[in-house]
């Protein structure tokens, strides 16, 4: 639990250093999200996901 709470830190550092560093660049990139229809949404966040699983899965061997 402490490890899933430090990941959860971590994306929120990450996502703070993005809005802190770029905010014209991040604002720009939630409007492209906004205008992307929700099948195409889903399909990023798929691939996402999939991505990060298979990284988790080797940083933890």
């Amino acid at each position: 639990m402490k490890d899933l709470w430090a990941a959860l830190a971590l994306v929120a550092v990450l996502e703070g250093l993005l809005l802190f560093a770029f905010p014209s660049l991040w604002k720009r990139t939630a409007e492209q999200l906004l205008a992307m229809p929700a099948r195409q949404l889903r399909l990023m966040g798929g691939l996402i996901l999939a991505v990060g699983l298979v990284a988790l899965t080797l940083v933890r061997r």
